[in-house]
């Protein structure tokens, strides 16, 4: 408890420099269930030159040595799996249940998986003479984000920790001490003085102070497409590199040789899983318009059936969403649903009965919605669902790709080849065909405004590399 009005800092538990907390609510109750520290531009600076020092000897470790220290990592966070669990769930109010099933493994997936990639990674390649040597980008600043808290952590720091690279995390003021727990994983591992660092803080202020430093080799920041962009505008004076994991608003295609039932039911219980709180939610589902109504009956019994309350339940299935602005976001943005022409089938705005205490929201499912209304374009990151119809399968690919944003799409068929054929058209960086889930192991990331670059597995390590040729290097 004593390291979260604390940041860590080359090594050690310092105090900030503002001596500044910010409450951190819990939204289930809407209590306060601590205070963590808020840094200020003096404390960025602290944190990149121990970060500057540390990558002259962290960058010429070998292989071996960074196998072995993530190898340690992994060792001390199963050891914290359960006290990242219950973090997560009290700061972000996940059900308990899904942050043991996927928020606190997800981080641990993360891990492993990038261990699996170093250990076969080949940073060395000749061409003729000529010899390609991969090396690590330099010292790295890292924003991240609160509905996927350790996720959006663990898939940034492996893969610098096993590029050589040093760095400087700043999480999400709303839910970060999941992120202190993890730096107290570090510690405990061995990683080197200055290799890791940690400073809470706001966007505004740390976040800036990161994405604009010019120390900063590279900057990675998971958020919002709106907060992207004046980080990008932050980091474009000292030519930095800037990966970017930004918003969605997934389509979701049912074509019509798809078993509806089981498909909209699977949706609508993933759409509902972390109260709608993902960036690849499948929010606009598109359906054939002749059957519009066995579709939106279908979608308004699965989401009456989504069991919405007390996070620390064993059957809740949906928690609160994460704070006061987002509830009022969100309700915001279904009442433009309902003033937008949109047709409600279940849900709506306000608190869902027998729930006066907590940011909860009704699952909300709207039929016959136009891909114009703000509903289908904005992305909500709610429970909230909108059923859109099309006439025919180039009307539902032209749909699917009407939106700014290219995170991710889903497809269902039942024909497996018919659904390849469909995904091939689709522009997202991450298309999932008849409800497969997520793999770490491939590249994850947008096209469009969903942002720039690849994290995950053997693509996000790529992303901490330069490439030098070295010409000549095997001549006489």
């Amino acid at each position: 408890m004593q390291n979260r009005t604390r940041f860590y800092v080359d090594g050690e538990w310092v105090e900030s420099s503002t001596g500044n907390t910010l409450g951190v609510i819990n939204p289930a109750t809407e209590k306060v269930i601590g205070s963590v520290a808020l840094g200020r531009e003096q404390d960025v600076d602290k944190a990149v030159a121990a970060a500057k020092a540390a990558f002259d000897s962290y960058s010429q470790t070998s292989q071996e040595e960074r196998v072995e220290l993530l190898e340690k990592i992994i060792d001390c966070y199963k050891a914290r799996m359960d006290d990242i669990a219950a973090t997560i769930s009290e700061e972000m109010g996940a059900p308990i249940s899904l942050a043991h099933s996927a928020q606190a493994p997800m981080g641990l997936d993360h891990l492993v998986t990038t261990l699996d990639v170093l250990r076969e990674f080949k940073f060395e390649e000749d061409f003729g003479s000529s010899r390609v040597i991969r090396e690590p980008v330099g010292v790295c600043g890292f924003i991240t984000p609160w509905n996927w808290p350790i996720n959006q952590i663990t898939c940034k720091v492996a893969s610098a920790l096993a590029a050589g690279c040093t760095m400087i995390l700043k999480p999400s003021e709303i839910a970060p001490f999941n992120a202190i727990l993890f730096a107290e994983i570090l510690d405990a591992a061995g990683v080197p003085a200055g290799v890791f660092n940690l400073v809470n803080g706001d966007g505004p202020t740390v976040g800036t102070a990161l994405s604009s430093h010019p120390d900063i080799d590279m900057v990675s920041f998971t958020g919002s497409t709106r907060a992207g962009i004046e980080v990008a505008r932050n980091a474009a004076p000292t030519v930095k590199r800037v990966a970017q994991e930004l918003g969605g608003q997934s389509a979701n295609i049912l074509l019509d040789d798809a078993d509806f039932r089981e498909a909209i039911a699977r949706d609508v219980s993933w759409l509902c899983t972390n109260s709608g709180q993902s960036c690849i939610a499948p929010s606009r589902m598109l359906v054939p318009e002749s059957r519009m109504g066995e579709a939106a009956a279908i979608a308004k019994e699965a989401a009456e059936r989504v069991k919405v309350g007390d996070p620390n339940a064993p059957d809740t299935a949906m928690g609160p969403v994460v704070s006061e602005l987002q509830f009022n976001r969100v309700q915001d943005l279904i009442q433009a649903g309902i003033d937008g022409g949109a047709k409600l089938v279940t849900g709506g705005t306000g608190r869902p009965d027998g729930l006066d205490v907590g940011y909860y929201v009704k699952p909300t499912v709207f039929s016959h919605v136009d891909n114009n209304m703000q509903i289908a374009q904005q992305e909500i990151f709610g429970p909230v669902l909108s059923l859109i119809g099309y006439a025919d399968e180039e009307d539902a690919v032209r749909i699917a790709n009407d939106t700014m944003y290219g995170l991710s799409s889903y497809i269902s068929s039942g024909d497996l080849e018919h659904a390849r054929a469909v995904a091939r058209r689709v522009r997202a960086g991450n298309v999932y065909l008849n409800g497969a889930p997520p793999d770490s192991k491939t590249p994850f990331g947008g096209y469009k405004r969903s942002g720039n670059g690849r994290e995950w597995g053997r693509y996000g390590l790529e992303e901490f590399l330069e490439a030098k040729a070295v010409t000549g290097y095997s001549g006489s």
